[in-house]
């Protein structure tokens, strides 16, 4: 399985708590990127609910940070 945030944010308006199954047809049905759907048939055959995209790539929460460039931010920081 190969997540990147810009890949995992495809599913932060999913449907939580939900299963594999729901997941995917989530995925299909907002035209996630085909590495998302891949992901999404590697999870284990089950039917138990997941409650976040943390559940499926727990690094997620730590990753958000990169998504989002401030450039106002960064030029403060040279004055």
């Amino acid at each position: 399985m190969f997540w990147t945030p810009e890949l995992a944010y495809t599913l932060e308006d999913a449907p939580w708590p939900a299963t594999k199954d729901e997941l995917i047809d989530y995925a299909e049905r907002t035209g996630a990127p085909k590495q998302v759907l891949e992901n999404l048939y590697e999870l284990e055959e089950n039917d138990e609910l997941h409650e976040g995209i943390e559940d499926l790539w727990p690094e997620y929460e730590n990753s958000t940070s990169d998504l989002f460039y401030d450039e106002d931010e960064d030029e403060d920081s040279y004055y």
